[in-house]
């Protein structure tokens, strides 16, 4: 069998952070809301409405085309993109055409670019939904989605196979969130895209026919889709068949592309300027102003979190997944020492991201300060208590809200270092254990981890392992010794 070339374009449609919708007043925050109770003449389409553009939705969109290293146009301007579908209540979209917001960018992906056509800006669409009423097969309209905001990005075909396109769109995600115009939560339809994939021999240098697959709704969907569409065509070209341009779903019951339509092409939408919408001017000055703006992006904290905190790639990617996450590592060590920094991360990525996800919390709605895991951190520093109770105190701060000093007061965890104080547990893991002593008197040294094992667990983990490792020893070699 022959060998392929795959060439993959995304568009990525990102529903922006506004407060109202793009062209009226209704509030754009409809999820949840009761069916078509946030609708107004304007996003009904009803004769007669006039759309008047929301001004931070453009602004979030430039903010996005600057972070996308693109090309502002000063002259940029809203079209009509005409089509029916029964979601689309004027029987057209507010979209843009030959004059986006935002082109000719790119991003970088491990060390390669991948082009960006445009970045533009539209209204989204109503939402259908699909039931059984009194015993019949309806499709019902919530209005309540059309004229919110929708942000759309179209790369170049520079994607080369589904892993690229997954990590690209996460990346696209990540931005969104540093920037703060999007939550692109795609269980609330936040997020959404649609691919363009072709295959061609190697060597061939004509692309082939490229397939678009719409409305697919995960990272994880996203791969698939692609993965089965590209076996697809593969299967097609290799029994003589050709591949036809057109436009399929993703089935997620199935794992498979379906065949809806053949692909409209940019006559087929008639495009032509919004004549109730006056075009866009941007000034120079506006444009600079909105990218001094741009907060520190998830390249350049990864880079620096790399060089200046000295942590690997994996701590890193973690770390700076999330700005609220990286914002809450940095503020914890400017209260600890930045020689510790790798320390605090090993906490911060192992034990307290791990308690977040195992309660399904994010990392702004935990019970704990910053000061109060630097609290804990010192007093583990000092060691009045040790590793294993102090994962158990991080534990209690998440249930109590209590700070670490008063949880290792009241529930008594201070960690026992004291000869004395060991003295007796010791001599009864040492009769228990008979067989262990034996083998370590043998010159078995790994049986001193097992004994010095039983006795962090008899103590219930408070007992300082060096203090207990030298007990033991003392123990064995004093027995040894009066024999």
């Amino acid at each position: 069998m022959r060998t392929y070339l795959t060439t993959i374009g995304l568009e990525v449609h990102v529903q922006l952070k506004t407060a109202s919708k793009m062209f009226c007043t209704n509030s754009a925050e409809y999820f949840g809301a009761q069916p078509n109770s946030h609708v107004c003449p304007v996003c009904l389409g009803l004769p007669g409405a006039l759309p008047v553009a929301n001004e931070k939705a453009i602004e979030s969109v430039t903010r996005f085309a600057l972070a996308l290293n693109c090309r502002i146009n000063k002259q940029s301007k809203f079209d009509r993109k005409n089509y029916f579908y029964p979601d689309l209540p004027k029987g057209y979209q507010i979209s843009q055409f030959d004059l986006p917001i935002g082109e000719q960018g790119w991003l970088e992906l491990d060390g390669k670019k991948i082009g960006i056509t445009r970045v533009h800006l539209e209204e989204d669409t109503g939402k259908l939904i699909h039931a059984n009423v009194n015993g019949e097969k309806v499709s019902l309209i919530d209005f309540n989605r059309s004229g919110v905001p929708l942000m759309e990005i179209v790369t170049e075909p520079d994607i080369e196979s589904p892993e690229e396109a997954r990590s690209f769109s996460k990346l696209i995600h990540q931005i969104a969130r540093y920037l703060e115009v999007s939550n692109a939560d795609m269980e609330k339809a936040g997020m959404r895209f649609d691919a363009n994939v072709s295959i061609r021999p190697r060597g061939a240098t004509k692309l082939g026919n490229k397939v678009e697959i719409k409305n697919i709704n995960s990272f994880r969907f996203l791969e698939k889709a692609l993965a089965y569409e590209i076996g697809r065509q593969v299967e097609i070209l290799e029994s003589g068949g050709k591949i036809i341009q057109e436009t399929r779903g993703w089935v997620e019951s199935k794992n498979v592309t379906v065949s809806q339509r053949t692909k409209e092409t940019s006559p087929d939408y008639r495009y032509f300027p919004e004549p109730d919408l006056p075009p866009l001017v941007f000034e120079q000055a506006q444009i600079e102003a909105l990218k001094n703006s741009l907060p520190e992006l998830p390249a350049e904290k990864s880079k620096r979190f790399e060089e200046e905190y000295s942590l690997d790639k994996k701590y890193v990617r973690i770390l700076t997944e999330d700005s609220n996450v990286a914002q809450w590592y940095e503020k914890a060590l400017s209260l600890y020492s930045k020689e510790k920094s790798k320390i605090l991360a090993n906490w911060v990525v192992e034990e307290l991201l791990r308690i977040i996800h195992d309660k399904n919390l994010i990392i702004n709605g935990v019970p704990i300060e910053p000061a109060g895991l630097i609290e804990l951190l010192t007093i583990l520093d000092k060691g009045e208590i040790n590793q294993t109770t102090a994962r158990r105190v991080l534990v209690r701060m998440f249930e109590t809200g209590n700070l670490p000093s008063r949880i290792v007061n009241e529930e008594n965890l201070a960690q026992l270092s004291k000869s004395e104080d060991l003295e007796s547990v010791v001599e009864e893991i040492i009769r228990e254990n008979q067989k262990a002593v034996k083998d370590f008197k043998n010159g078995k040294e790994a049986s001193i981890g097992f004994l010095v094992g039983q006795i962090m667990s008899k103590t219930k983990g408070q007992a300082n392992p060096k203090t207990a490792e030298t007990l033991v020893r003392k123990k064995i070699y004093g027995n040894q010794s009066g024999s």
